[in-house]
């Protein structure tokens, strides 16, 4: 049975990854370094204002992976009449942290700085590059790391008053489309995710980890206020489904409702992959959102 649920995640992920990258429309800057850009791409379908869809792709945090996998997605939602905007952020980081091999997860705080810089510029960007879009019926979409920085960047009013990105009101959000989230950092470096990817994102020691835990894990900060729905393979072995029940309990226990939709022989990767019947399934919970 492992080598069959090795063999299925391998295909799904060549599937998602086999669509070639799709161009956006326009892209802009929201600061100076390379890595902060947005790609926008308009809706392709002929409507005279539509939805805005922000999306943050996954991928461990880790300076591989790039907006560019996720522009199928992109255009496969700019096809169902959404205007999108692809966030890039910085992501790994050239000096080594402890213990780790390979591409290192996540910036400290670069990371962070850049989601919420993105944030705050996009009113203004959206309006210069992409004016069909109605900033008013916003919904934030991420995948895995992505979905982490989608449900930090809707909770950034409820992050401690010395967090650096802390904000006195909530985002004027219609909703949150978390995808495989990491959404509990601690469970997830319990369970070894992606290679205990959240712990190099939060400095790579159990001291640092600790420290700035409550300013970035998704599980702390509830409750958000702002309509959240999670979906999620049952299958998926790159983020557990134990991961998104345990957000979905937190949330609980703080007294809010976080939707989760499960979805049966599932893996991790076809939530993104536009060939996939699961894509098909994370528009319309968009959908149910923004319209």
């Amino acid at each position: 049975m492992p080598d069959e649920a090795a063999a299925r995640d391998a295909a799904e992920e060549a599937s998602a990854f086999s669509h070639p990258v799709v161009e956006p429309d326009v892209s802009a800057a929201y600061g100076d370094h390379p890595d902060q850009v947005i790609d926008f791409h308009a809706p392709r379908t002929a409507v005279a204002t539509a939805p805005l869809v922000v999306a943050l792709h996954g991928g461990a945090w880790r300076a591989p992976y790039d907006r560019k996998h996720l522009s199928p997605f992109c255009d496969y939602l700019a096809r169902r009449g959404f205007a999108v905007a692809n966030v890039e952020y910085r992501r790994g980081s050239s000096v080594p942290h402890q213990g780790a091999e390979g591409p290192v997860a996540g910036r400290w705080p670069e990371t962070f700085d850049d989601v919420a810089a993105a944030f705050d510029a996009l009113p203004a960007l959206v309006a210069e590059h992409l004016p069909v879009a109605d900033a008013r019926r916003t919904v934030v979409t991420g995948h895995s790391a992505g979905g982490h920085l989608a449900l930090w960047a809707a909770a950034r009013h409820v992050l401690p008053a010395d967090a650096p990105w802390f904000t006195p009101a909530a985002s004027a959000l219609r909703g949150v489309v978390a995808l495989a989230p990491i959404a509990d950092l601690a469970l997830s470096e319990q369970l070894g995710v992606c290679g205990g990817a959240s712990g190099q994102l939060l400095g790579g020691s159990q001291k640092l980890f600790e420290e700035r835990r409550p300013w970035a894990d998704p599980s702390l900060l509830l409750p958000t206020g702002i309509a959240t729905t999670i979906v999620q393979g049952r299958t998926d072995t790159t983020v557990p489904f134990a991961v998104t029940e345990a957000y979905a309990d937190a949330a609980a226990q703080a007294g809010e409702v976080v939707g989760v939709t499960y979805l049966a022989e599932v893996g991790h990767f076809p939530l993104i992959d536009p060939a996939a019947d699961a894509c098909a399934v994370v528009a319309e919970e968009i959908a149910q959102l923004a319209w």
